[in-house]
């Protein structure tokens, strides 16, 4: 299908944190530069692009270089892993992951995480030990860690108690209720909502919204994928974020420009400036 005609623009502009620009969908894909120049029309100032492997890792990274709207984050997805693991390259593909994380617009590590929905007991001790070095790396280079977690609640917040969570961790595309959101809350972690918020059947999601500190709070697409309501079975993309910041808003029963400076301000709490180009110093 094509994409969605763009919304009304938003007076307080957001970033999305969380977008795979690589991938072309719709019947009419767009560019990086188009996805972006869109965005920018609607008050969506900048996103981060997530990488999913080697390849979509170092892509991340190179566009980040080339483009001021743009950071990058940098993983191995956790259903990579076990197919890593079987042809024995997952510790080399996580050294290029550690290379990629000393560029200087590279701002996270992710996504990472556990996945028990697709991947069943045989594979799920290379996701451990892929989302552990994922860990690693995101506090020896001080950057965010992005964790996707799915049918995996509890191990996942056993492996980050276990290991020690970076400071800054934020739960891509947060998919628990209102339990794991006042965990998440006491820990100090970032729940990041998609545009499944805004599903019909996601009245866990909205409980989690409605108890989440709202200096905790991001927002995100997950392009091309999870379009929000009423643009359901259409591709999805950053300048798409109106329609979920609105939709959070009406929940919370938030002033919309008011939510959006909060939501922005966190997002650069969290990866830090898209103007800054210095050098971060890593952490031993």
């Amino acid at each position: 299908m094509e994409y969605p005609p763009p919304p009304e623009p938003l007076a307080v502009g957001v970033y999305d944190n969380h977008t795979h620009l690589e991938i072309a969908d719709g019947a009419l894909p767009l560019d990086v530069h188009e996805h972006l120049e869109r965005a920018a029309s609607v008050g969506v100032v900048g996103a981060v692009q997530v990488g999913t492997d080697v390849a979509t890792s170092r892509w991340s990274a190179d566009v980040a270089e080339r483009e001021p709207r743009l950071l990058a984050a940098v993983a191995l997805h956790p259903n990579e892993a076990p197919e890593l693991e079987a042809s024995g390259t997952l510790d080399d593909a996580l050294v290029v992951i550690d290379e990629l994380a000393a560029r200087p617009r590279v701002r996270a590590i992710g996504e990472t995480g556990l996945d028990f929905f697709r991947t069943g007991d045989d594979g799920r001790g290379a996701q451990f030990r892929s989302f552990e070095a994922h860990i690693d790396i995101a506090k020896r280079h001080g950057l965010a860690l992005q964790i996707h977690d799915r049918d995996a609640h509890d191990a996942v917040v056993e492996t980050l108690r276990r290991v020690g969570a970076p400071e800054r961790t934020v739960f891509h595309c947060f998919s628990g209720g209102e339990e794991l959101a006042r965990l998440a809350a006491s820990e100090g972690w970032y729940l990041s909502f998609a545009g499944n918020v805004t599903f019909k059947n996601a009245e866990n999601l909205r409980e989690a919204l409605r108890v989440a500190p709202r200096d905790r709070i991001l927002v995100e697409t997950d392009a091309p994928y999870l379009t929000p309501v009423p643009l359901r079975g259409r591709p999805n993309a950053p300048y798409l974020v109106p329609h979920t910041m609105r939709f959070i808003a009406e929940v919370l029963g938030a002033d919309l420009d008011e939510l959006c400076a909060q939501i922005a301000s966190n997002t650069v709490a969290v990866y830090g400036p898209w103007h800054d180009e210095a050098v971060r110093e890593s952490t031993a």
